[in-house]
Order: C-alpha cells, then sequence, then structure tokens
C-alpha cells in the first residue's frame, strides 16, 4: 500500500476536505455487491452507494460485461457531426422510460453541467421565442444543484460550501417549498409578480438532497408544477439524485404526475461505474430551437459527451432495472429503514428522522463532530458519512436484510453513544 498510498497523497487535493486537519482518506482496493475491500483487507459495508450511485452494487457482472464489449469495439468518439450505438439506444430508452413528451436527450459527464444545460435551455427557449427578459431562475430554500458557479447559485445562500462566492454568482431568486396553503400562495404570487423576468423554476422533486436531505410530499410538487404552468415558466426537475428508483419510482416527479418541462439525470445513470450525465427536454422546447437561424441552436458540447463507454453502462443498467426487481427492493429497504431507524428518535441529540424509498436520514441537533462520526462508523465496519447536521443511509438496492441491519444497527450505536456524551 505504502509505495502508492504515501507518495499519492502527497499530491492529492480531496473534495470538501480541510487538507491541513482532516483525518487520511481510507484506501480502497476493491469492491463487490455492497462491500468496500480496504488495503489492510477489511471490508466496509457500503451505506452510501458511493455518492447515491451504486444502485445495482458494485461490480455487476452485466454492467462490467457491456463495459467490456464496448471497450473492444468503441471507447469513445466525438459527438459532433458522429453518432454511435450505445448512445442511441439510450436516448430511445430514456424518452420511453420518462414521463409525457421528455424526448430529446443531451448527454454530458456530471450532473452539475446536466443542470448548467438545462439552465441555458430555459433561458434560450425564451430568447428564441422573442422573450429575452425572462432570463431568471427561481429554486428553493434548501436546494442543491452542483458545485459549478451557475449551480453554486441556486443553491440555498446559507450553505457552507458555498457562502465564500456570494458575491461573485448570478443573482437568482429563492423561494420557500409551498408545502402548506400559506406558502403556496406565497410562491404563486412570487411567480405572478415576477413571471416576466422568469426563466424557470428548479427543484429536486420530493427530497433535497445535499441541502440536508430534507423530504417534502407530491402535493407539494404538484402545487409547483401547477403554478409554472399558470405563470408560463418553465419548470426544472433535478433529479439526478432521486431518480432510477431512489424515492420508490423510476422517477420521483411520477409520484405527482408532473411532466416537467426538462429533467436532469445522472448519478445512478450509469450504475455507478462511470461518469455520464443527460439534461432531457420536452418536445415544445427542443422545438423551440428549430430555425433556419444557426444562432438559434444550442450551443453546447462537452468533450466528452455520450461517451460510449458511458452510454453502455447506462444501457446495462437500465436491462437490470428492467430484468431484476429494484422498485421491489426500494419497497422493502424503504419498510425496514422505517422500523430500524424510528429508534433514534426517541434519543437526545436526534432532531428528526426521515424515510423516504432507500433514503434514510437521521437530523441532528447539537455540536456534531463529522470526522469522529466517520472514524466511528468506519471502525463498526460501515461506510456511512455524515454531511451538515444529517446522518443518512442510502444503500444500494441490491443490499440484503442482513447487511441493510448492519448498517441501521451501527446508526443507532453511533447516535446512542454520542447522546451518552452529550451535557
Amino acid at each position: 500500500m505504502s509505495d502508492w498510498l504515501t507518495p499519492g497523497l502527497a499530491h492529492l487535493w480531496l473534495p470538501y476536505t480541510q487538507m491541513k486537519t482532516a483525518p487520511a482518506p481510507l484506501p480502497v482496493v476493491s469492491s463487490q455487491g455492497v462491500r468496500l475491500t480496504l488495503a489492510d483487507g477489511r471490508e466496509l459495508v457500503d451505506g452510501i452507494s458511493s455518492w447515491w450511485t451504486a444502485c445495482h452494487g458494485y461490480s455487476h457482472p452485466h454492467i462490467r460485461a457491456a463495459i467490456e464489449a464496448q471497450l473492444a469495439a468503441l471507447p469513445h468518439v466525438m459527438f459532433a457531426g458522429l453518432v454511435h450505438e450505445p448512445a442511441a439506444r439510450l436516448a430511445a430508452r430514456l424518452a420511453a422510460l420518462l414521463p409525457g413528451d421528455l424526448e430529446r436527450v443531451f448527454f454530458t459527464e456530471s450532473g452539475s453541467v446536466a443542470v448548467e444545460v438545462a439552465l441555458k435551455m430555459a433561458i434560450q427557449y425564451w430568447r428564441n421565442l422573442g422573450r429575452e427578459q425572462k432570463q431568471r431562475i427561481v429554486y428553493f430554500r434548501h436546494g442543491y444543484h452542483g458545485d459549478t458557479f451557475a449551480t453554486m447559485a441556486l443553491c440555498d445562500p446559507e450553505e457552507g460550501m458555498h457562502a465564500l462566492f456570494a458575491g461573485s454568482m448570478p443573482d437568482q431568486i429563492m423561494a420557500e417549498l409551498p408545502t402548506d396553503g400559506n406558502l403556496g400562495r406565497a410562491f404563486d404570487l412570487l411567480l405572478d409578480t415576477h413571471a416576466e423576468r422568469i426563466a424557470a423554476v428548479i427543484v429536486e422533486p420530493l427530497v433535497q438532497g445535499a441541502g440536508g436531505m430534507q423530504m417534502h410530499d407530491a402535493a407539494t410538487l404538484a402545487c409547483i408544477g401547477e403554478a409554472c404552468r399558470r405563470h408560463e415558466v418553465l419548470l426544472i426537475a433535478d433529479e439526478i439524485m432521486t431518480g432510477f428508483g431512489r424515492t420508490g419510482r423510476m422517477f420521483a416527479c411520477e409520484e405527482a404526475g408532473v411532466v416537467p418541462d426538462i429533467i436532469c439525470l445522472s448519478k445512478a445513470l450509469t450504475g455507478g461505474t462511470l461518469p455520464l450525465a443527460a439534461t432531457v427536454a420536452r418536445r415544445h422546447v427542443f422545438e423551440a430551437f428549430l430555425a433556419d437561424d444557426p444562432g438559434a441552436a444550442l450551443m453546447h458540447g462537452p468533450t466528452y459527451m455520450a461517451n460510449a463507454l458511458a452510454c453502455a453502462a447506462a444501457n446495462a443498467s437500465l436491462d437490470l432495472f428492467a430484468s431484476e426487481p429494484r422498485l421491489a427492493q426500494v419497497a422493502a429497504i424503504e419498510a425496514q429503514l422505517a422500523t430500524e431507524l424510528a429508534p433514534c428518535g426517541e434519543l437526545g441529540g436526534v432532531a428528526d428522522v426521515r424515510i423516504k424509498g432507500a433514503i434514510g436520514a437521521v437530523e441532528l441537533c447539537g455540536a456534531i463532530d463529522l470526522d469522529g462520526l466517520r472514524r466511528r462508523f468506519a471502525e463498526l465496519g460501515v461506510w456511512v458519512r455524515p454531511f451538515g447536521k444529517v446522518v443518512y443511509l442510502m444503500p444500494p438496492f441490491v443490499i440484503e436484510p442482513d447487511d441493510l441491519s448492519l448498517l441501521t444497527g451501527a446508526v443507532r450505536r453511533v447516535l446512542t453513544e454520542r447522546a451518552a456524551a452529550l451535557p
């Protein structure tokens, strides 16, 4: 291990990490199913699916075989003036799976970029229709849509990761989620007042992920969708985290019967194997870009967009959703999380316990030693990485009940220890 770890750490810059004080990262050498194997031979049950991506677990043979076959044939080719089968097949399959007429797929490599493309689509949509003043985006408190500059401007302004850049970002409009009648009326008034300058509303349907695993119901999402239609504002659904079964439906917006004008997908799209994202637009959005004027086209083109290896992995992942009982597995995970995390609600230092699909979140209060919590979870043989005030589980859908109980048991134990140590 020392032949790569020690020399490498001298040059790595890790994400979301104060490199001066943070403990050393754990060296992983292999993965299989729901387990990560460390260089010292220890195994950790992964409770967060590598940032919510590994929905089928690690090293699924069907996805691995698809990547190997594609590697032998065509690893990558530029996607301007050229096209290839994995991307064409994937676009058609996504259009068939998504609700309504979400049918035009623009591929990128990451969720943040998928959101940036959605913003460009929304703003240029109105510009192409002669309504150039519609340029602002409405987002919601506790929202998170990425770490690039345009997406940072759509995150909760009190979110610590982005506060340093407040003066450098575009000025957008934050709203409260319309979770009750009064907030619904306030949201409607906001759109009514500013409709002539609002291009789109962006929302994480049902669960706001990195903003603290905040959850809202289908009625709230339906309220947002109806208000957008009424005030001629596009609706962007950021399903980068919620898409592909995580909330119990293939796509979270389906629970409310809402068809957004644009949807953003990533994370579990390739089953946690290769970087890929997609921004998918409804027919009327796409048609606004069709003109004799070349300037009306969408001017965006990531170098590695529609990477053939990643598209092959995504097609294989969709095969597994079709052939294996993923949504039934999510329902079983939801029931087990609800039962086994419920006792956390009685502990000192716990503010709330929330469950939705294969997401279990325990919100803490009081002083929180994140590094200490993470270290203790690893000592117990699980990979759980709390952030902010939330200890959460988002395991692979293929996890067995006994392994899920290892995760929930570790959460109960660690939070019980924390409660005992509180003043």
